[in-house]
């Protein structure tokens, strides 16, 4: 069945779709490991794992990678099949907003319940917040420009109606 504004079949707007969303879920996914790996070096990550009782470096490692790459997915599959619906005309901005809201739900769901387990647990929270900012923000850059790379010279608008009929 051909869509009748761009004689594409379904199946491949639908291929197009996913092989777009995995080159922006591997690009976000890199640069959150490359910053976890960098942030992992420095002597107050050292303090924040033994507090956290978080023994082994390479287990961090590992999983930022694991954890970039579905923060990475979830952004950016809502900034491909939700575009026209965020507010502002740059993607970048876009998936920006996009990685402040997975971040208020990671710190609300995965890093108060677990800076409670400490003894300073505020301390212990503003250090982990810290630590997830750069990651978050840079996560929403690097998709939103890869994005605006991908669909160079076409309008964004276009292309997000195009990916809402591929369900």
């Amino acid at each position: 069945m051909e869509t009748p504004a761009t004689g594409r079949t379904k199946r491949q707007t639908s291929y197009e779709f996913y092989k777009n969303l995995f080159k922006l879920t591997i690009g976000g996914g890199v640069v959150f490991w490359v910053i976890t790996f960098a942030i992992s070096l420095s002597p107050i990550a050292a303090e924040y794992r033994a507090a956290e009782s978080i023994s082994n470096i390479q287990a961090v490692w590992v999983g930022g990678l694991l954890v970039g790459l579905i923060i990475g997915w979830c952004i950016s599959y809502f900034l491909l099949r939700f575009f026209d619906k965020i507010p502002t005309n740059n993607p970048i901005l876009k998936s920006v907003v996009l990685s402040f809201i997975a971040f208020v739900i990671a710190m609300i769901l995965l890093e108060a319940p677990a800076s409670f387990r400490t003894s300073d647990a505020l301390y212990y929270l503003l250090i982990g917040v810290i630590f997830n900012v750069p990651r978050f923000l840079f996560v929403g850059i690097v998709i939103g420009y890869l994005y605006k790379r991908l669909y160079k010279g076409s309008n964004p608008a276009v292309v997000a109606s195009k990916s809402a009929q591929v369900e």
